[in-house]
């Protein structure tokens, strides 16, 4: 069995109130990350770009919420780990932002994507 690291980035700027599933699916439209995955997120970041809005964001792992309700100051940055998060294969992990967005979100995830891949 062959160990692939890949170090990845991923940005979403949100201008909609919206939930949004952060890894997707691969195209044959299987969840990511797969099975055979494993992803430590070190760094989740959220800015929020309004003058005068305060949005809230919401971070899922499946089911379970990871931070509940993080209010977003009026143009202002916020790092929402302090550790590093784990996320096994065939989990879903998404936010949800709420409230006014127009001048937009911008959610980012720095992470390792750890695949385990059958070599013969």
């Amino acid at each position: 069995m062959a160990i692939i690291n890949e170090y990845k980035f991923y940005g979403k700027t949100s201008t909609t109130a919206e939930t949004v599933n952060m890894f997707g699916t691969d195209s044959g439209g299987n969840q990511l990350p797969l099975i055979s995955e494993t992803i430590i997120i070190k760094s989740l970041h959220v800015t929020n770009k309004s003058a005068s809005n305060t949005p809230t964001i919401t971070i899922t792992n499946n089911s379970h919420e990871v931070i509940h309700t993080q209010t977003l100051a009026v143009a202002a940055s916020v790092e929402l780990l302090t550790n590093p998060m784990v996320v096994v294969g065939d989990t879903i992990l998404k936010y949800t932002t709420a409230g006014t967005v127009t001048d937009g979100v911008v959610v980012t995830v720095s992470f390792l994507n750890i695949k385990k891949e059958v070599t013969t």
